[in-house]
């Protein structure tokens, strides 16, 4: 295909269009966690990798459509989120400083490394460590020339529709209010009467609900493993470094754009260079926009 005709195809839009919804998904609880919070989730990946199993096992065992599990496994993914702030974080964050912010930082990112190791063994365990597959809404339509497999197009408009709404909930709720506050001046948020130890919570399940979420509509796309996680997180910090701290309309826009940086790399070279393209987008996101695309100061959301 002429570099031109790729560049100007419709069905490589579609496609980088479903990647980038997925990767705004993962990253929007990424996001809600390290920036209410400042703990680095490098599980998170790994939450959407149970996601997609629970996806698959009810559809599969029990022939339940992912659409009707999807919630199902995203309220229970938030309830896990509750479970584990309550039970390991919440006594941290109750004795964190200013002082010693850099420690507890430290802290979370080696019991999630430790969370992520525990995760993936246990579902290689469970469930064997081969990659698991069905097929749902596998139908092909056409769409202005463009052909659209049913399962790529409900993930667009589920993942898209979820991302929107998170993002009205943080500029037009009252809570949502609250834990963007905390995400700009923890602080601040606190003397003005803010319940601190409700946003955190509230971060949790809402940060892993999507990532459970995100992991069933990835089900109905692609091969997965208990190993296929760890992708989606690095995709999740690129997102976040891109669009900036807290600002959750600038990430949905730096997912698009990953999205778009990896389905057409792919397409213009080889699919063995899928991982290459996205660690070398971590690294020239970490040199050359530490603050974000549209170099706001870290930490201000939008």
């Amino acid at each position: 295909m002429p570099l031109i005709d790729t560049l100007l195809s419709g069905q490589l839009l579609f496609a980088a269009l479903v990647t980038g919804s997925i990767y705004a998904l993962v990253a929007l609880g990424l996001n809600l966690v390290y920036g209410t919070m400042r703990m680095l989730n490098v599980a998170h990946g790994d939450l959407v990798m149970l996601g997609a199993y629970g996806g698959y096992w009810g559809f599969t065992l029990w022939g339940v459509s992912p659409l009707v599990a999807a919630p199902v496994v995203a309220l229970l993914g938030a309830a896990a989120g509750v479970a584990l702030y309550r039970g390991v974080f919440r006594a941290q964050l109750a004795r964190s400083t200013p002082a010693n912010a850099a420690k507890l930082e430290g802290n979370s990112l080696l019991l999630f490394f430790g969370l992520s190791i525990l995760l993936q063994n246990i579902a290689a365990l469970a469930f064997t460590p081969n990659n698991r597959a069905y097929s749902y809404l596998g139908e092909v339509w056409q769409v202005a020339g463009v052909a659209m497999t049913g399962n790529r197009l409900v993930s667009l408009l589920v993942a898209g529709t979820v991302c929107i709404a998170v993002a009205m909930y943080l500029s037009r709720s009252v809570a949502g209010l609250a834990m963007r506050a905390v995400i700009e001046r923890r602080e601040a948020a606190l003397i003005v009467g803010v319940d601190v130890d409700r946003v955190q919570w509230q971060s949790f399940a809402l940060g892993f609900g999507c990532a459970a979420l995100a992991g069933v509509l990835l089900s109905m796309l692609e091969q997965f493993s208990p190993f296929s996680g760890f992708p989606f997180t690095i995709a999740g910090f690129i997102v976040i470094i891109l669009g900036g701290l807290g600002n959750v309309k600038a990430g949905m826009v730096a997912a698009l754009l990953l999205g778009m940086i990896e389905t057409y790399g792919v397409a213009l070279t080889s699919a063995n260079l899928r991982s290459v393209l996205l660690y070398g987008c971590f690294v020239a996101a970490l040199l050359l926009f530490p603050n974000g695309l549209f170099g706001g100061r870290a930490g201000r959301p939008s």
